[in-house]
């Protein structure tokens, strides 16, 4: 995506490749965000300019009240920041903090809701535009801690497209004028926990997973018109990690995982290769790829098995390994049973592997073997972990539920660094967005945009 080429640019961009596993991240110019944890599913970004401390008025460009609720990330495309969320015309029960039972609420809701999408201006957070996609009485139950509006939306910087799980998917252009929308059967999910795997966009096309108890499937939409490429059926209940698009030197593939089977599928819908059994109960992590390996985890904190996998390109068929083996096959490069998080997806950067527990754990793993560099590192206590970890700049970021970011030199040894404490409503559970020197944390309460304040700029 650069547009122009030379010597300096170039040699920043090789020592980028470095220090990010070989990955083609966005280089620091860049202003777009557009899927769920930013280029490649990694959550890295590259901008010296980024800001490593912060509050709920430190470094605070501006910020910006949000109706409803919402679990969503926020998506950026140029000047435009996309987020979604369902207002209760009721009254909704507020959830609690940290890992807990109990949370089930199996009855739909009797309240009216509204489904709506919303575009702020990237510099001043001012709603450019707001559209309401449906308004009624949710057909579907979620968890306390759920929302109606926890898939992140995608966009190629012509249309975004903002799909609610149980609803279907509603695309817009970048001016909020409705291009095309496709619905979907409501459908049962484990323990009527909810939805929450955000789409994905490549070669044209939309890519949507749905695992439910009812009825499993994978769709691919034409991102232009919605029109149906494909669709299978997937032998699988209910998980919640969004689909992976995988480019590696042997060929394109769409990595969908599941706690019973997981699953890699070619351009058109046919199985690559497999394996059963694999994963712990609950799958939540959405995968990734670095320029060796692709890397899958599921963690339930309930299950022995929680185990990070390494797959090398060009698997076919059946590849399953023995449980508790490091692999005995020779598309499996690795795996450790013990190290994968529950909720939170790992983090790849500077040639190490980061796993953020939900209890507020760190752990660092060599991304080519396996191994531990350190074990459970503990970070300062608080609410429990949701969001994914992410890392610029030499440093990696741990937000947890009460708001409270630890921020973490990255490195083969642990040293937590300080907090950045937001307001006491900020509850989070959405990974950010970083676009430039920009970084974009959405809460229960509002958006923050976060930005270094020694540029002769005010908070708006």
């Amino acid at each position: 995506m650069l547009e122009r080429f030379c010597r300096c640019q170039l040699s920043v961009l090789l020592a980028s490749a470095v220090l990010t596993g070989g990955f083609a991240l966005a280089d620091e110019r860049s202003t777009n965000w557009a899927q769920f944890r930013g280029p490649g599913a990694r959550g890295v970004a590259v901008n010296p300019g980024l800001p490593e401390t912060w509050s709920a008025t430190e470094n605070v460009e501006w910020k910006r009240d949000l109706p409803g609720r919402g679990w969503s990330c926020p998506v950026v495309w140029g000047k435009r920041v996309f987020v979604t969320t369902v207002v209760n015309e009721g009254v909704s029960e507020k959830p609690k903090k940290g890992l807990y039972f109990g949370g089930e609420r199996p009855k739909f809701p009797e309240t009216v809701h509204r489904w709506k999408v919303y575009c702020l201006d990237l510099q001043s957070g001012r709603v450019l535009w707001e559209r309401e996609v449906h308004r009624g009485r949710p057909q579907s139950a979620i968890h306390v801690k759920n929302s109606y509006a926890s898939e992140t939306p995608v966009t190629d910087g012509k249309r975004v497209y903002c799909y609610f799980g149980n609803l279907g998917v509603f695309v817009f252009d970048m001016l909020g004028n409705p291009e095309w929308s496709k619905r979907f059967t409501p459908r049962k999910t484990r323990y009527s926990w909810g939805t929450a795997a955000s789409p994905v966009l490549h070669g044209g096309r939309l890519y949507i997973v749905n695992d439910n108890e009812v009825n499993s499937w994978l769709l691919a939409l034409d991102a232009k018109t919605g029109k149906e490429a494909w669709k299978v059926t997937r032998n699988e209940k209910s998980n919640w990690s969004a689909p992976h698009v995988w480019e590696n030197n042997k060929r394109t593939e769409i990595v969908v995982a599941g706690s019973g089977r997981t699953v890699s599928y070619d351009l058109g819908g046919r199985e690559l290769w497999w394996w059963h059994r694999g994963m712990s109960s609950i799958t939540i992590a959405t995968p990734y790829s670095s320029a060796d390996f692709l890397y899958i985890s599921s963690g339930y904190v309930g299950d022995k098995k929680k185990p990070i996998y390494a797959i090398r390109p060009g698997a076919e068929g059946d590849i399953s390994i023995t449980p508790f083996k490091k692999s005995d096959n020779e598309h499996v490069a690795w795996c450790n049973w013990e190290a994968a998080p529950y909720n939170p997806s790992t983090l790849l950067y500077e040639g190490q592997l980061y796993s953020l527990l939900d209890r507020g754990w760190l752990r660092a793993l060599d991304p080519a073997s396996g191994d531990f560099i350190y074990e459970r590192k503990r970070l300062p206590p608080g609410a429990g972990y949701t969001v994914s970890p992410w890392a610029y700049n030499g440093r990696i970021f741990c937000l947890n539920e009460d708001g409270e970011t630890r921020v973490v030199e990255a490195g083969k040894e642990f040293k937590y660094l300080h907090t950045n404490k937001l307001a006491d409503d900020d509850m989070a559970m959405a990974s950010p967005a970083i676009a430039g020197d920009r970084l974009l944390i959405r809460t229960a309460a509002r958006i923050y945009c976060i930005r270094k304040q020694d540029r002769g700029l005010r908070p708006r």
